[in-house]
């Protein structure tokens, strides 16, 4: 299976090698970068802030991720970002990091030509394990003595050399761009050279600023309004045939939000911008426009830069009426990561200890304490039915994404709803159809809707993961596309639930190498899915998935699991890891995904700071402040031993649904492998054993339940028999 599986994915892999991106051909004018920082997309409306919209009617837009180092990104921050092309920022003050409440440090100046502290932030970089090296477009401009002229503070640092030296720094006073001599300095400074980087300052959001931090004297709105008029002006004066870059490349304060960009010139009509680094139409990361910057310019692109030359998905319209339709979408596309970023919190906790009191009374039922047997016969239906819909709430909080609950006044009641209303949908068909009446039907039927739900979500595009409550977070930057941890977890699980019990259909009726095939071709399916570069693109669920399924497979055809073919199974698993990033490395550089670029940090040999710094992100979960992490090890030792020793805690139920579903142990057994392994071998890998139980664990309770009522059943009539005598 295993071969078969890695021929399959490293065939669909390999012809994609050649895919080009589809970006914007560099201009023949100059290149314009604007700096700015705070602005998101709900502060810009045609009539308040005329300079940007025109930049959205007359060019191409999207909302920009700008998480850099820290939780939450100061204008120093995006500025070094901009020069790397990846995430910097200055050492944190007198401890390991710096939190949104600290204060932001200041944009340096200049002294003598050079950035002040530049020293600290190459170490700060050094240190935070994310191969990112300060004045990568100096340096470039340099390399191809192309002249790079910075217009501010900010612009200074964006454009020093990898030594901290800035080429042509100046100032401009803003005050007299309304005059003709101020427009006729502007116009002269950025005529002076191809590449011009211009800092027209930050917003400050005086109702988020951290204590200590000086208020800036001015209004959020009085704030926009002054940028927009410098951007205006900007925009007014710039050489004819430039290509102007407007990117927000900052926050306002403590608070982490999308921020906006544009661009405008022969590269960019009307439309949204695209990026091959994020797959989603209108929504960038802040490398991009380092890496589009150094393009357009004619400048070379390292290839350990992770963003991409962007794009555009063109409407060939300048009209007022699509302008406000972008507007929209990237407003929408705003509020829902913004809303959705703090809703996730207090909605995990909901759900788990709301499964956590079902979990105490199913303990109870299971021991026969409560009730009476006609009693305990309907709660255990009940049980079975609550389980069935606990186990649909994962997969409808991405299809909650279909409603715009953004838009509610009460964003958590919103999305509340909508989860609700899909899992009850997905629940009662599930428990409504005639495979309600088989031991694992419902369940079979859940596990089904969330793999083709997630497969083929991930398959064209992510869209219901972006900014959902279980899925892809924008504004952390962690992935924009393919299989995050959290929805592996439910892909994979579904996945061999559906394996288990189709191939468990088959073994009843005594067709083991049927059963065996069937299992092996649609777990081979979910790798394919998962591990494929242009669907789920992930490195750490393949080499999880396939050793589950390899022990299911083997299990179900009486494979005894020996040592030996414990190593050849993780062999394979390896070989079929590399064989995919290397086929994914094999295409053009800004077209890789992390796997190729993994692949490409062990030829640099900076692969082993990727391992350390994914190892540090999961040790930090799992002993950091979300103590109920460390719930998911000890819940990990414990299913394993009740595994092993199945009748310890006197799981009468456990056992009599061994009996009736021989596929079934296995199957819990195979989950365990991939959790476990899933938890190890992945970054933020604690998500994955913890969201898989969302669905494994009502899978064990309504396949315990259905046994005992069936068990109750079955008893009923000799008792009634007794009783009449």
């Amino acid at each position: 299976m295993l071969l078969g599986v890695a021929a399959l994915l490293l065939g669909a892999s390999i012809p994609y090698a050649s895919a080009a991106p589809h970006a914007a051909s560099p201009g023949s004018g100059s290149t314009i970068v604007i700096g700015t920082g705070g602005l998101t997309w709900t502060d810009v409306s045609r009539t308040h802030t005329p300079g940007i919209w025109s930049f959205l009617r007359d060019g191409s837009s999207a909302a920009v991720s700008v998480r850099s180092v820290w939780t939450n990104t100061c204008p120093v921050d995006g500025w070094l970002g901009l020069g790397a092309g990846a995430r910097a920022a200055p050492p944190a003050p007198g401890h390991s990091s710096r939190t949104p409440d600290e204060p932001c440090p200041p944009v340096p100046a200049l002294s003598d030509g050079r950035v002040q502290g530049w020293s600290t932030y190459v170490k700060a970089a050094s240190s935070n394990l994310m191969e990112t090296r300060l004045g990568i477009l100096g340096d470039e401009a340099q390399a191809a003595g192309i002249c790079i002229a910075a217009i501010g503070p900010g612009a200074a640092v964006a454009a020093a050399t990898r030594d901290g030296r800035v080429a042509q720094p100046s100032s401009f006073d803003w005050s007299t761009a309304g005059s003709s001599d101020g427009r006729m300095v502007l116009t002269t400074l950025l005529a002076s050279c191809p590449l011009v980087l211009v800092d027209v300052g930050s917003v400050r959001d005086p109702q988020d600023l951290p204590a200590g931090e000086a208020s800036p004297g001015a209004s959020r709105a009085e704030q926009v309004a002054a940028i927009d008029r410098r951007i205006a002006a900007v925009h007014d004066a710039a050489p004819n045939g430039a290509n102007i870059l407007l990117a927000s490349l900052s926050d306002a304060g403590r608070t982490e939000r999308l921020r906006l960009a544009a661009a405008v010139g022969p590269a960019y009509g009307p439309g949204s911008l695209t990026s091959s680094s994020t797959r989603q139409p209108g929504l960038i990361q802040s490398s991009d426009v380092t890496v589009t910057t150094l393009s357009l310019a004619g400048l070379a692109v390292p290839d350990a830069l992770g963003g991409a030359v962007l794009g555009r998905a063109a409407d060939d319209s300048n009209s007022e009426a699509l302008a406000a339709q972008r507007y929209q979408a990237l407003v929408d596309e705003d509020l829902a990561s913004y809303e959705v970023h703090k809703l996730v919190p207090p909605f995990f906790n909901g759900v788990v200890y709301t499964q956590l009191a079902i979990y105490v009374l199913v303990l109870l039922l299971w021991k026969g304490t409560i009730g009476r047997e006609p009693t305990r016969r309907r709660m255990l239906r009940v049980v079975r039915a609550v389980a069935v819909v606990a186990a649909a709430i994962p997969v409808s909080t991405f299809l909650a994404n279909l409603v715009p609950w953004w838009r509610f006044s009460s964003p958590m009641v919103g999305v509340t709803l909508a989860v609700a209303a899909f899992a009850v949908v997905i629940g009662g068909i599930a428990l409504a159809g005639p495979w309600r009446r088989s031991l694992a039907g419902p369940m079979v039927v859940v596990s089904l809707a969330t793999v083709l739900i997630l497969g083929l979500d991930v398959m064209t595009g992510a869209r219901l993961q972006i900014s959902s409550l279980m899925g892809l977070q924008p504004v952390v930057a962690g992935r924009f596309y393919g299989m995050g941890n959290v929805t592996f977890a439910l892909f994979a699980t579904a996945a061999i639930i559906v394996a288990a019990m189709v191939a468990n259909s088959l073994v009843l009726r005594g067709h083991k190498a049927m059963a065996a095939l069937a299992a092996t071709l649609i777990c081979g399916a979910a790798v394919v899915v998962d591990g494929a570069p242009f669907w789920g693109a992930d490195g750490g669920g393949p080499p999880a998935l396939v050793p589950a399924a390899v022990f299911l497979v083997l299990t179900i055809l009486g494979i005894r699991l020996t040592w030996k073919r414990i190593v050849l199974i993780a062999l394979a698993t390896v070989a079929l890891f590399f064989g995919v990033a290397f086929a994914d490395w094999l295409r053009p550089a800004a077209s890789r995904t992390h796997l190729g670029r993994f692949f490409q940090s062990i030829l640099d040999g900076s692969a082993t700071d990727i391992v350390l710094r994914k190892g540090q992100q999961n040790l930090a979960i799992l002993f950091g402040n979300y103590r109920l992490a460390l719930l998911v090890p000890v819940a990990l030792v414990f299913v394993i031993y009740v595994l092993a020793r199945p009748t310890s805690w006197g799981s009468r139920a456990l056992e009599r649904a061994y009996e009736r579903a021989p596929v079934f142990r296995p199957c819990l057994v195979a989950l365990l492998v991939m959790l476990t392994l899933g938890f190890l071998l992945n970054d933020s890998g604690v998500a994955i054993p913890a969201d898989g139980a969302l669905i494994a664990v009502p899978f064990v309770i309504a396949m315990a339940a259905e046994t005992l009522e069936a068990d109750l059943r079955s008893t009923a009539p000799t008792r009634a028999a007794r009783l009449g005598r």
